[in-house]
């Protein structure tokens, strides 16, 4: 047995676990918020990157990296860490959910030719998250600093290269390069003609190492593997292969799926990233997800577990009654101006708990339309793994495998980007042609109990797509 590491770096706090290389069970944990230096009035998309190294020490304390041979990098995704020619920082770092990109975003849209030329370019419509927007930004709100930026990292990359010591060669992988803008994980190539779009000039890029790859040892020997995107990370930590699909489910909705092949939505409802395999992580949002839940239930008076066990005293389709959740408009379908929608209404459905039921279903009935959207896109779907604390929700446990129409898996609450890098860090030690197989413990599965279960969801979508169309008759083809 050898022991492994894997650090996952968030917007707001570093995990850090070892675990074992033959099993992956996890042998100890550690997490520290990043600290916001008092000196600095950092607006909240910014971050000095040093913070993360602090936070890294703090979660790394008592020994808790002791023995460990490897590590693994994962964090988040999209952010902009621009250096100078002396690999000197430019700036604070910008992150991912930083808002100020949305203008440029839609500039870089325009100025390429729409969403058919970006998804045949890079297999996606670059947003606001993505680091082109964010070059974009730079150099028409801060020209002398996009002047001075010569390379840029993405969070995994700067840390990877901070354990390192600071090597001449920066690297990344295709998982984390493929929500750049400008890498494209259909060709596995960079595009240079897209950086000077942005920025106005080219730039100096990181080595893109292979799934297995190390990006090198560190002064003391410690083998440092590729590193990766969070979302990447997360489906290595959950092992996820072809056919398996994740519904995370923040206050909006991330759902991907394990391809073999590049995906190319001339829609742009699709995004197209790479994964940290070697495979393909085909990836569309929702805007409302979990966050349907939580206004549900306040506007009921009560927490999300009160609303689960109401909405499992209704029955399905909640007596006719339907909620379209797009709260916040949605992405997924392209409805950014539509509101909610509660419709059915009868004497006989007025009732709190088939309401709460509606709401549920709602949500869920969304999520298996942005799961038809991948899998129009030639994606198969066999299982889904149900992430997030409303996943774990009794109803919606029992309601997903209907809707869905396939199993679904629960895992506990855990670590699954920090594990996956520790998984692609054994990975880097071993040499061998796949990640080590490791198990997932204490998952729950729950399938749809035979052809009537199935029959109940059929009938569910059904209504709740007769409303949207009706309501929204410009989603019908989604």
């Amino acid at each position: 047995m050898a022991i492994v590491a894997g650090i996952d770096s968030s917007t707001n706090r570093t995990r850090i676990v070892a675990c074992d290389t033959d099993t992956g069970a996890v042998l100890r944990s550690g997490k520290a918020p990043h600290p916001v230096p008092e000196d600095q009035d950092l607006r909240a998309g910014e971050a000095d990157p040093q913070v993360w190294l602090h936070s890294l020490g703090d979660a790394a304390a008592g020994g808790l990296l002791e023995g460990v041979r490897a590590i693994g990098v994962s964090a988040q995704q999209h952010g902009m860490i621009g250096l100078d020619a002396g690999g000197v920082q430019v700036r604070p770092a910008i992150l991912w959910h930083d808002p100020r990109s949305s203008g440029a975003a839609a500039e870089l849209l325009e100025a390429f030719g729409g969403p058919a030329a970006w998804t045949a370019a890079i297999g996606a419509v670059p947003s606001p998250a993505y680091t082109i927007a964010k070059l974009r930004w730079l150099a028409e709100f801060e020209p002398a600093n996009a002047r001075r930026v010569a390379e840029v990292l993405l969070p995994h990359d700067w840390l990877v290269w901070q354990l390192l010591g600071h090597p001449k060669r920066r690297t990344t992988d295709r998982g984390d390069a493929s929500g750049t803008g400008y890498w494209s994980p259909i060709t596995g190539e960079y595009r240079q003609d897209l950086v000077e779009l942005a920025l106005g000039h080219g730039l100096k890029l990181p080595h893109v190492l292979g799934p297995a790859e190390p990006a090198g040892h560190t002064p003391e020997g410690l083998l440092i593997s590729a590193g990766t995107g969070d979302n990447m990370a997360a489906a290595l930590g959950l092992g996820l292969g072809p056919g398996d699909a994740v519904v995370s489910l923040g206050s909006a909705g991330t759902i991907f799926a394990v391809h073999e092949e590049a995906v190319v939505d001339a829609s742009g409802l699709v995004s197209s990233f790479a994964d940290a395999s070697g495979r393909h992580l085909p990836m569309v949002a929702t805007l409302n997800a979990a966050q349907v839940l939580r206004s549900t239930a306040a506007m009921l008076g009560m927490d999300l577990d009160g609303l689960s066990d109401l909405a499992q005293h209704s029955s399905p389709g909640a007596y006719g009654l339907v909620l379209l959740p797009y709260l916040d408009g949605e992405r997924t379908p392209a409805l950014p101006h539509a509101a909610g929608t509660l419709t059915g209404l009868r004497a006989q459905a007025m009732t709190p708990q088939h309401l709460a039921r509606a709401a549920i279903e709602g949500m869920l009935c969304n999520i298996a339309d942005a799961l038809d959207v991948l899998r129009a896109q030639g994606v198969g779907i066999k299982r889904v793994f149900l992430l997030g604390t409303a996943g774990r929700l009794p109803a919606v446990r029992h309601i997903a495998p209907m809707l869905f129409g396939v199993p679904v898996v629960v895992p506990p609450p855990g670590a699954h980007a920090a594990r996956g890098a520790a998984r692609q860090a054994a990975w880097a030690l071993a040499g061998t042609p796949e990640p080590p197989e490791w198990e997932l413990p204490d998952a729950e599965t729950v399938e749809p109990e035979g052809e009537q279960d199935l029959a109940i969801g059929s009938a569910v979508r059904q209504q709740y797509r007769a409303a949207r169309d009706q309501i929204h008759p410009e989603a019908a083809s989604a």
